[in-house]
């Protein structure tokens, strides 16, 4: 039987889980998509009842294996959620979706902490709403007090579904610091306004560290969880902790994260005014990054194209790489469709489309506009003295030709490259766990 350790990689539309042998090659994979319900706002919501049921019996099913021993098992998810638990251990609350809108004035809490501006440098937190998960504590507590006072422990998600097997109350380092307004950065510790607030939360704990329990009467390594963006720049950490060439990574999706792990300045409010944060390593190291919801452009306005010019919605699968058509546009250097801020509902200026001869020139033009806001991110994110080498593009967006070959003719000095193993969080994940599968 080969030694496995197991990571549920729980996205907002795919929920995976991979199998890892000892050199982290993947042995075993399968994939799910959950139907949505709607919590008691009547605001679509992730099923948790229905993905912990999945995630027990795909471990059960593993254990039942004769092909597999399962040693270790850890989860990678997406950040801004949290699990409220009872003193029984049990949950209160729907798992709340990250884009719902939050009907609560959040002044008082900023103006009692420095204002807005100081508040979000020092939890290196945009103000997001409801993707700063310590904003959804502060409105849960003040606007549904009938589940407040039933709270005893607060979770996030990774740690929750940990908590599942362990039944340990964990916190980790990724999770609190990704964008949550709830550590405060200069001083790497909980920002005093939870106190206030009479809002206990676990003490973070370095990654590595697991717990052993006994699942299905057979001992298995827990490990705490990691939010997911945090945990995708694990491996490349590991791979290049003898380089002194400094790397950013863009991990993309519906999100477009880029990360810097070797910024050593603290962040600016000019930074966060222009989608700037900090996420931190299992180990407490900063991460200065910019997160930008350009894939969700993509898509959106992929299919508006597709529409105009009469294709299917994934058309631009299929157009081949015009590398003079690139540099042209990059010449030219005009934003068409976002010539100011992206929309809310994030569609373009689509009444540019009759300006185009046809929907390749429309693609390219819409591609370049999304890639030159990446390269803001990146430069954004950079300290004044840096020896920036690589980019790293994991996620959707480095199967996307056009993407890169943007990217490579408006970043010359730099090397694109591509992370050598897939699934980046997950294998974070699993790398944490390298101590228990001997």
């Amino acid at each position: 039987m080969k030694n496995v350790i197991a990571v549920f990689d729980i996205g907002k539309t795919n929920k995976k889980l991979f199998l890892f042998d000892k050199d982290f090659n993947v042995v075993h994979t399968s994939s799910i998509r959950f139907e949505e319900i709607v919590d008691d706002d009547n605001y679509p919501c992730d099923n948790i009842e229905a993905i912990e049921e999945w995630i027990k019996k795909e471990v059960k099913t593993i254990q039942k294996s004769n092909e597999f021993k399962l040693k270790a098992i850890n989860f990678s998810t997406h950040g801004a959620t949290l699990v409220y638990l009872n003193e029984e251990g049990k949950r209160i609350t729907p798992l709340y979706n990250y884009l719902k809108p939050l009907d609560i004035d959040f002044t008082s809490l900023y103006e009692s902490n420095g204002g807005v501006e100081e508040f979000s440098r020092k939890t290196a937190s945009p103000a997001y709403g409801m993707l700063n998960s310590g904003l959804q504590m502060y409105w849960l507590k003040h606007n549904k007090p009938h589940y407040w006072h039933k709270v005893k422990t607060i979770l996030h998600y990774p740690q929750y579904l940990s908590y599942l097997f362990s039944n340990k109350i964990t916190a980790d380092f990724t999770s609190v610091g990704a964008h949550t307004a709830i550590w405060d950065f200069d001083n790497m510790q909980y920002h005093n306004w939870l106190k206030k607030e009479g809002i206990t939360l676990p003490e973070p704990k370095p990654g590595k560290n697991a717990d052993l329990a006994i699942v299905n009467e057979q001992e298995v390594a827990i490990g705490k969880g990691l939010h997911d963006s945090s945990s995708s720049i694990i491996p490349l950490l590991e791979d290049n902790q003898n380089s002194k060439d400094e790397f950013v990574l863009l991990s993309t999706g519906t999100w477009i994260i880029c990360m810097n792990p070797f910024s050593k300045e603290t962040l600016t409010a000019n930074q966060l005014k222009n989608d700037c944060l900090c996420f931190m390593t299992p180990d407490k190291k900063q991460i200065k990054s910019s997160m930008q919801f350009l894939g969700k452009v993509h898509e959106v306005n992929a299919i508006e194209l597709s529409k105009y010019f009469s294709v299917d919605k994934s058309y631009f699968l299929e157009l081949t790489l015009n590398k003079k058509l690139c540099s042209d546009i990059i010449s030219t250097s005009k934003a068409t469709f976002f010539p100011n801020k992206i929309a809310d509902d994030f569609k373009g200026n689509l009444n540019c489309l009759n300006t185009f001869e046809n929907y390749e020139h429309a693609y390219y033009q819409l591609v370049f506009e999304i890639t030159q806001r990446v390269q803001q991110g990146i430069n954004r994110i950079l300290d004044t003295e840096h020896n920036l080498k690589n980019i790293f593009i994991s996620g959707g967006f480095n199967r996307n030709e056009i993407f890169v070959e943007y990217l490579r003719q408006m970043m010359p000095e730099q090397t694109i490259k591509f992370p050598e193993g897939k699934n980046a969080s997950a294998l974070g994940a699993a790398m944490l766990m390298k101590a228990y599968i001997e």
